[in-house]
């Protein structure tokens, strides 16, 4: 169910308080408010790695076509080794796209090869390295070596002529391609790309290339949001570095609205910062400012603007850069999969040991830098990169992991298990 606006989301939540939102209150909320976009187009195979299936693929032809043979060996009817060893005359040959026509009587067998349509009344098939004493005309099968319908791939075994191959909302991969080539389809409806607008505020801020004044800093969250996106095959509209003034931050949210379906920015969320991020975000929509329960990445707005006729959804994220990845990945990342249509299940977690103390209070969800490695037996354990500060964006480059101390949890002992997410096809 998506509601109208965030005060009918929140109204359901006897606890909520903007001040102390839980990570998983949050993420509720947003799961809620976010609908998916309605536009689909067609493109072709090729084009189709990533994209989100926008309908049900339904198989046009069985897969295998035919009973066909997994193995290179002989194919027979299985009742011919009901008596033990059993030697039989080779009547002819099949091989991929070659079928046998011929008749296969009692006593005899084809030489077959993986993939080749099996011989009308053949249903075992006996490989090659199980016999014996094989020539051009004859070979022997000892006894109970196979079964009765061994090694035989049956026609629709894989998928069946008018059954869905690839449902809705599936995000096309290498696989899925291969799948659909292997069903003669050439085209396929997928979700229009997403469109999201991103940029950076502060006036301290300067993008690569200018110089450095003192007190100011290049802008890397602009990169980092730019790489997220990026992975995740959205149609990116950067914005750049917008100065903490009203005019240019309107001008930038209209902007943004008119052409995008999300705006994310970075900076300017957090109470009593000298900017008007956070002023123009509540003139321009509905946009709820939270303090959620969780480090880094404590501040942070989310809701939609408008600018006329158009809207779109907003992520205000922190301005620390390993603030910024973290709530991009646990709040922006599945909200953004939504609005593509894609079926996106929750990020995987392993259960790993950690090799020293953790220290935490319970009541918030903390995300800390970890590199995954393995001991001398061979098993996993995780330890993190060192200092966590929210600015120290190079630990998030060592690390290959997060380490996730949830809400409720209190300090770690070295030697116990804790859940990791790995970056690996993530980040």
């Amino acid at each position: 169910m998506n509601y109208t606006t965030l005060s009918d989301v929140v109204s359901c939540l006897s606890d909520y308080d903007p001040d102390a939102v839980p990570v998983a209150q949050a993420q509720h909320i947003i799961r809620e408010y976010i609908a998916p976009i309605n536009a689909v187009e067609k493109v072709a195979v090729r084009a189709a790695l990533g994209r989100v299936l926008a309908a049900d693929v339904i198989s046009p032809i069985n897969v295998p076509a035919h009973d066909n043979s997994a193995m290179d060996g002989y194919a027979l009817r299985g009742s011919e080794l009901a008596g033990g060893q059993t030697a039989l005359r080779i009547v002819g040959t099949a091989l991929a796209g070659q079928a046998y026509r011929g008749e296969v009587g009692n006593g005899e067998c084809v030489r077959i090869m993986t993939g080749a349509v099996m011989p009308a009344g053949c249903d075992t098939v006996v490989p090659q390295e199980f016999t014996q004493q094989a020539s051009d005309t004859s070979v022997t099968i000892p006894a109970d070596v196979v079964k009765t319908g061994d090694n035989r791939r049956l026609k629709g075994e894989d998928l069946r002529a008018g059954h869905p191959a690839l449902g809705k909302g599936k995000i096309l991969r290498p696989a899925d391609i291969g799948l659909l080539a292997s069903l003669g389809i050439a085209e396929v409806p997928v979700q229009r790309r997403l469109r999201v607008a991103f940029f950076s505020t502060g006036d301290e801020l300067r993008s690569i290339g200018e110089p450095l004044d003192e007190g100011c800093v290049y802008d890397s969250n602009r990169y980092t949001i730019y790489g997220m996106l990026t992975r995740l095959g959205c149609e990116l509209i950067d914005m750049g570095v917008v100065k903490d003034d009203p005019a240019s931050l309107e001008a930038a949210f209209r902007s943004a609205c008119e052409n995008a379906d999300a705006v994310i920015t970075s900076g300017g969320v957090s109470v009593g910062e000298a900017d008007y991020t956070r002023q123009m975000m509540a003139r321009l929509g509905d946009v709820a400012f939270w303090r959620i329960g969780m480090r880094p990445g404590r501040p942070m707005a989310f809701g939609r603007i408008s600018s006329g006729a158009r809207s779109a959804y907003l992520f205000g994220l922190p301005g620390n850069p390993v603030a910024v990845m973290v709530t991009f990945y646990f709040f922006a990342r599945d909200a953004l999969m939504h609005m593509m249509g894609a079926n996106a299940e929750p990020l995987p977690l392993m259960r790993v040991k950690s090799q020293s103390a953790i220290r935490k209070k319970p009541g918030r969800t903390e995300y800390q830098r970890g590199i995954l490695s393995r001991d001398a037996e061979g098993n996993q354990q995780v330890r993190i990169t060192g200092s966590q500060g929210s600015g120290i964006l190079r630990s998030m480059s060592e690390a290959n992991c997060m380490v996730v101390l949830h809400h409720e949890q209190g300090s770690v002992s070295a030697g116990d298990p804790v859940d990791v997410l790995l970056f690996e096809g993530l980040v």
